[in-house]
């Protein structure tokens, strides 16, 4: 009796599995226009049947006829074997990445013509399969445009089969889906102003230290200093032990912090430039190969802001790594402010030599003093202003160089215009 219980429970999983499958897949292939022709063709029957209607007979014996010639355009969805290959994963925003979709018919019958959807970000491409015999396959070559920047996601195609009337759909998704990197638009700009510091070595403080590379002078020795430092030609004059000291040298390290708040820019195409004058100074800085350090502000949900502190660190080693970093930065509404972003990464690096602050035109000459104060007074900071509206200039304000831009292709020489200043 147990045994057979539990045999009617598992057919009755089974059943219930089953069925729930036939619906969803009825619910998918079957379109608004198909629900609407399987309603007449029940409805018209039963009504013409009952009652004797003739109409009413014919139409719904027309739907069922309609339902049935439509059934075998639902075949072959899955005898495609589909490829798609993109010339390039990485692509400069204004672009296009060519590529080519081969469809191949793998079945031993001849596959009915169809379509194929290829999804490319938010939009969608569509694209018609002609008949195909038996191991045949045709190739579409497709274009994507971006004409943006950002990350965009290509596939996976899906192949979809209706009849003429659209009353069925079918779809076969499959697996194979790609990324294209949509790089910023970047500028050469001069790679000695990428740090505004001449001596790649370092550049000596005023620091004193037992060890580094800038000598200072020669003292007596103490307790604890190493032997290696020992001169001994002063050592013989004086009669006593005495030792190197040197100035600490500082590595040039260059530091970017860039707004990424809506309110600081007046339009998009502003904040576009914003990006691409960091991404263009920290691949400069990279290809020196210099220490390199680039924030931005962090999404902070509205109900927490003002209380929580939280900044983007795009920590690439690499130029393309960078770029790549930097297709992911989207402006936001709800962020730190440009005062703050710069506070924490001052306070995260320490003995920078020169900092970019840069923003748009809505952010205010105040706003940017305070973003400058923040750093370290030894630190070198200039402010990047994107406006499109304002001729490109360099200007000295209290210890803060400003560089209005805008243009991306202004940057190469108002940086050698403020070397030179």
């Amino acid at each position: 009796m147990v045994r057979f219980v539990l045999g009617m429970t598992r057919f009755g999983q089974r059943v219930s599995e089953l069925y729930t499958k036939v619906r969803d897949e009825i619910s998918r292939s079957v379109t608004t226009a198909g629900w609407l022709v399987l309603a007449v063709a029940i409805g018209g029957t039963a009504l013409g049947w009952i009652f004797g209607w003739v109409e009413w007979l014919i139409a719904g014996i027309i739907g069922v006829v309609l339902l049935l010639l439509s059934v075998p355009f639902l075949f072959g969805a899955r005898a495609y074997d589909v490829a798609l290959e993109l010339e390039h994963d990485r692509v400069i925003a204004g672009g296009s990445v060519p590529g080519r979709l081969t469809v191949r018919n793998q079945s031993s019958r001849m596959a009915l013509p169809g379509k194929l959807d290829l999804p490319v970000g938010d939009g969608l491409l569509e694209l018609e399969v002609p008949l195909l015999r038996a191991e045949h396959h045709m190739v579409h070559e497709v274009d994507i445009p971006t004409p943006k920047r950002g990350i965009i996601t290509v596939g996976p195609a899906t192949a979809v089969r209706t009849d003429p009337i659209g009353l069925l759909r079918r779809e076969h998704e499959w697996e194979d889906r790609h990324e294209v990197y949509v790089h910023p638009r970047v500028v050469s700009v001069p790679s000695t102003s990428a740090g505004l510091v001449r001596d790649l070595e370092g550049n000596p403080t005023t620091r004193l230290v037992d060890a580094d590379m800038s000598f200072h002078a020669i003292r007596e020795y103490m307790p604890g200093d190493s032997r290696r430092q020992v001169h001994w030609k002063s050592t013989a004059k004086t009669g006593k032990l005495m030792v190197r000291q040197f100035e600490e040298s500082r590595r040039s390290r260059m530091a970017v912090a860039v707004s990424v708040a809506k309110s600081d820019y007046a339009t998009e195409e502003e904040y576009e430039i914003a990006i691409s004058l960091a991404a263009s100074l920290g691949v400069q800085a990279l290809r020196d190969g210099r220490d390199l350090d680039v924030v931005a502000g962090a999404e902070i949900p509205r109900v927490v802001r003002g209380r929580l502190r939280a900044i983007r660190q795009l920590g690439a080693f690499t130029p393309r790594g960078l770029l790549d970093e930097f297709c992911a930065v989207d402006s936001l509404d709800n962020t730190m402010s440009l005062e703050d972003v710069c506070a924490l990464q001052a306070e995260a690096n320490t003995g920078l030599s020169v900092a970019f602050v840069i923003c748009g035109s809505q952010t205010g000459l105040e706003r940017l003093r305070r973003a400058a104060l923040a750093y370290d007074p030894a630190t070198a900071v200039i402010g990047v202003v994107c406006d499109e509206t304002a001729h490109p200039r360099v200007r000295p304000i209290s210890g803060l160089t400003i560089m209005t831009v805008g243009l991306r292709e202004d940057m190469p020489q108002l940086l050698s215009r403020g070397m030179k200043s």
